[in-house]
């Protein structure tokens, strides 16, 4: 082997389409643009524009609202709650909080305001939750299993449920 033979391996390397190069390499004289007109010069860049026709964005109507400053809760759910129960992410003699969710790894982000418990699945133990929010189902299961549900109303505008 010398240093003259050595290749790349076949496919490794994406050659370049030559264009321009004379009528019998199929992209010569216009190189696939066309003649004239915008796509044939460079810088071509306009998102949505139909030709002086009305874009499509503009065709279809608007619809509904979008609140920016709504507040997003976490959901942790019943059966989530057992599941890190039973795991040792999560005490259940001790105050279940948002910040012992947060740390047990049930919900992760800035972006949440609170935690709303819901009440998907069975809850087998008694135990003390403190949450923003909770569903009416999901205090009667807990109440249920023999445990307590307080809420947090923050600065914002939530429902006390129970």
């Amino acid at each position: 082997m010398n240093l003259n033979e050595l290749r790349d391996n076949l496919g490794s390397r994406y050659h370049k389409k030559r264009l321009g190069r004379g009528i019998g390499s199929g992209k010569g004289k216009t190189s696939g643009k066309g003649h004239k007109g915008q796509h044939a010069r460079s810088g071509v860049a306009i998102n949505g524009f139909e030709g002086g026709q009305l874009p499509l964005y503009r065709r279809l109507p608007k619809r509904g609202f979008k609140n920016i400053f709504r507040k997003i809760y976490a959901e942790v759910n019943l059966d989530t709650l057992t599941i890190a129960i039973d795991s040792g992410k999560l005490n259940a003699s001790s105050v279940i909080n948002e910040a012992s969710l947060r740390d047990a790894g049930l919900f992760k982000g800035k972006k949440y305001v609170g935690v709303r418990l819901l009440a998907k699945g069975e809850l087998n133990k008694a135990v003390n939750i403190e949450v923003s929010g909770a569903s009416a189902a999901a205090v009667e299961a807990v109440k249920k299993a023999g445990g307590t549900v307080k809420l947090l109303v923050p600065s914002g505008d939530v429902s006390a449920d129970a």
